[in-house]
């Protein structure tokens, strides 16, 4: 998707707009990120010339590496480690590809270090919440059908909730129980899913979707009931729902089901590289934070049934 140039970046001086336009425009090309990635990159840099020009500083384009520490240091008090990392992550590329560009001499992000990320795990539903969320959905009715297929389906995947809402049709065999979808980069990976998901997939397709989409027509394979796409935040807030219908209480994260799914086939035997290869994970070391999730949930299981635990 071509990079926007939607109001996330309003405000700016009109050389610092075109700057931040023709790098956004640079990671496209290099690397085909997603929208959503390059709205947080133009969303990071954006924020870094706002800052600059409040402060009366020089600009970007020849900010000292100093000046850099001091809007690093001011965002560090009220963000979290991620998000500090994920920041500090987007300037170095920035400040990187100016220098590629000839557009400075100097990389002023280099002296800049990371912060120190504490391993915390991901929470996870057990298998008893996951069955509960699943069955939550009125499958009665056309748009709780959908519901129960788009729910079994990300629990059969391990899917991203943008990778399933990005679906479409022709992603799908049903004959093979297999899917394709585009991960982050813009990375293609097949992905198997079970009977299960196949049949609830089966119903939604055979009568809810038609019915949705009445006489109008879409590519999207979960549609609205006004015949549209279902995007990120819609899904989002439905599995927040189910989730209270379903009893569950604790706060969920868009990846509850994703963390789920990894770490169920690790409690079942699942082999680690399999795991990674069906996340879509680039680096192993990312899918070994499950191999944790399940450690602890066997010694919780432990503590609470061992007459000695």
């Amino acid at each position: 998707m071509r990079p926007k140039q939607a109001g996330l970046s309003t405000g700016l001086a009109a050389e610092a707009q075109a700057l931040l336009d023709r790098f956004i425009a640079a990671l496209w090309l290099e690397d085909g990120l997603a929208a959503n990635s390059q709205a947080a990159y133009r969303r990071d840099i954006a924020a870094l010339m706002h800052w600059l020009a409040q402060q009366g500083r020089a600009d970007v384009g020849s900010c000292p590496s100093h000046d850099l520490q001091a809007y690093i240091a001011a965002r560090a008090a009220d963000s979290k480690t991620t998000s500090s990392n994920r920041r500090l992550s987007a300037l170095r590329r920035f400040f990187q590809w100016l220098v590629r560009e000839r557009l400075r001499a100097d990389d002023p992000s280099l002296s800049l270090l990371a912060a120190k990320r504490s391993r915390s795990l991901p929470y996870s539903l057990s298998e008893q919440q996951v069955q509960d969320l699943l069955a939550a959905p009125d499958v009665q009715t056309d748009l709780g059908l959908r519901d129960r297929a788009m729910l079994e389906l990300l629990y059969a995947t391990g899917l991203r909730v943008s990778e399933l809402v990005g679906l479409k049709v022709f992603d799908i065999s049903q004959t093979d129980h297999v899917l394709r979808t585009l991960g982050k980069g813009s990375k293609e990976r097949l992905v198997p899913f079970g009977e299960h998901a196949a049949d609830w997939l089966g119903q939604y397709l055979a009568s809810a979707r038609g019915n949705l989409l009445g006489a109008r027509s879409s590519d999207d394979l979960f549609v609205t009931a006004r015949g549209a796409g279902m995007s990120r935040v819609a899904f989002w807030m439905l599995i927040r729902k189910y989730a209270l219908a379903a009893g569950i209480t604790q706060r969920l994260s868009p990846h509850t089901l994703r963390h789920a799914f990894a770490t169920h086939l690790l409690n079942h035997g699942a082999d680690l590289r399999a795991v990674q290869m069906l996340l879509g994970h680039a680096d192993i070391s990312t899918t070994t934070i499950y191999t944790h999730i399940a450690r602890e949930r066997l010694k919780a299981i432990h503590a609470a049934h061992h007459p000695r635990g």
